[in-house]
């Protein structure tokens, strides 16, 4: 069936029931603009509209010669892909089993009782345990909620103050959530290159200068570089965005109770509408799903309205565990052998590396050691595999790997130091055959 209609809506409206009946197939090219005009008998600027209105719905994407395309649905990359067969897993980004607290027995104790419907969506000694955190952290007037995580909040925070479209700052190399809540909402990315302190102010200026309405940054244990923000960078970001004080931003504090690094704040107290927000996936463990939130009024409210109770609220049991938790002497003790472990660790790998002449700039916090390469990462990742290694191509995490140095991810959060030995020494004999294959006439 053509395409029909002589207004932009009916226009669209013909193209999108042609995808949902299934007569238009994902990567399926629309007529050029000027021919699907004549055909229609309508001016070129009204079809031209009904194909913005279609990209702007996800219904369609451009593709500059290529022309306008049916969209498919984003294959993503995911963290938490490890090693096949028999190979050491430095590729899923997890945190070490060991140093995560028994859920199970967190939920059988205290007095947790089932909630109905009506009842407050965030469990009110969380909520006192989580403001009293965070204002050792905030100056200005906040309020906290609870959500299914950090991405979950960093979506919906997005999706409560922006429209498919607008550019967004996030960081590059960036954490792999972060780009694919980017491409499934519609939100264009404006990268800002990370060093070793973090986001660099003169690449955010530049994004802010370009448009961006919202900045989601990182503060420590950036993933996948490791990076954290200095207390002189942050001070320097702080006063970029300043200047632009209608600007969302987003902190995803993710690795805060376990971080070896202090918390810097890059909010400025000229912003009108910030989060910062605190999983907990990263130290009580993956499967809570559980994120606190604290934010201006106005995006708590926003917030609030796609988590009201009686729709999406989080599992007050959940609450109820991370909650017990939170309060254990015994966890908080915990806290402190993984923040010394993951500190240790990732140290350890980085000496290893170096002794093998394998450079990596900085010292990095978190599950992860970045390592720039000057050989193709995708073929040293192929050879490590083969020798039994398992690690991530640095190309998954950036949006243009042309514009890159060579880099793999490498997660340090379980390995010992027989590995980091072995892995170091494997890493420098790949580099090395590779490098040797390059010069080969």
């Amino acid at each position: 069936m053509p395409v029909s209609g002589t207004t932009a809506a009916e226009i669209a409206g013909s193209v999108r029931d042609q995808v949902a009946s299934g007569e238009l197939a994902p990567r399926a090219v629309l007529p050029p603009v000027r021919v699907l005009a004549a055909e229609l008998g309508v001016n070129r600027n009204t079809v031209a509209l009904a194909y913005r209105r279609l990209v702007e719905a996800g219904v369609a994407e451009t593709r500059g010669r290529g022309g306008t395309v049916i969209a498919e649905v984003p294959q993503l990359a995911r963290e938490g892909v490890g090693a096949d067969g028999d190979s050491v897993d430095l590729a899923s980004g997890n945190p070490d089993p060991e140093l995560l607290p028994d859920i199970l027995a967190a939920a059988r104790g205290g007095r947790y009782r089932q909630p109905l419907y009506g009842m407050p969506a965030v469990d009110p000694g969380l909520a006192e345990w989580a403001s009293s955190d965070f204002a050792e952290d905030i100056e200005q007037p906040f309020r906290t909620l609870v959500t299914h995580g950090a991405v979950d909040a960093t979506e919906r925070l997005l999706n409560a103050h922006l429209t498919r479209g607008d550019l967004v700052a996030i960081e590059d190399p960036c954490f792999l959530a972060s780009i694919g809540t980017l491409r499934l909402n519609g939100y264009r990315p404006a990268p800002v290159r990370v060093d070793g302190a973090g986001m660099r102010p003169d690449a955010l200026r530049a994004a802010l200068e370009d448009g961006a309405r919202a900045v989601v940054c990182t503060p420590r244990a950036h993933n996948p570089t490791g990076a954290s923000l200095t207390e002189e960078r942050a001070a320097d970001l702080r006063a970029t965005l300043a200047d632009h004080p209608q600007v969302l931003v987003i902190e995803d504090d993710h690795f805060s109770a376990v971080s070896a690094r202090p918390y810097q704040r890059i909010t400025p107290p000229s912003t009108a509408r910030w989060a910062l927000v605190r999983s907990v996936s990263k130290f009580l463990g993956p499967d809570l799903r559980l994120a606190l939130v604290a934010a201006d009024a106005e995006s708590t409210l926003r917030l609030e309205a796609r988590l009201s109770a009686g729709t999406t609220w989080v599992s007050h049991l959940l609450q109820h565990i991370a909650h017990a938790l939170l309060l254990d002497p015994g966890v908080h003790e915990l806290h402190e052998r993984a923040r010394e472990a993951y500190a240790h660790r990732s140290g350890l790998l980085v000496r290893r590396l170096r002794a093998h002449g394998v450079e990596v700039p900085c010292r990095p916090d978190g599950l992860n050691v970045w390592v720039e390469l000057d050989v193709d990462s995708r073929s040293a990742v192929q050879a490590l595999a083969q020798r039994g290694w398992a690690v991530r191509p640095g190309g998954l995490f950036v949006r243009e790997p042309s514009a890159h140095p060579e880099a793999i991810r490498v997660t340090s959060s379980t390995v010992t130091e027989l590995q980091a030995e072995a892995f170091a020494a494997e890493l420098a004999a790949v580099v090395a055959d590779l490098r040797a294959a390059n010069r080969q006439p």
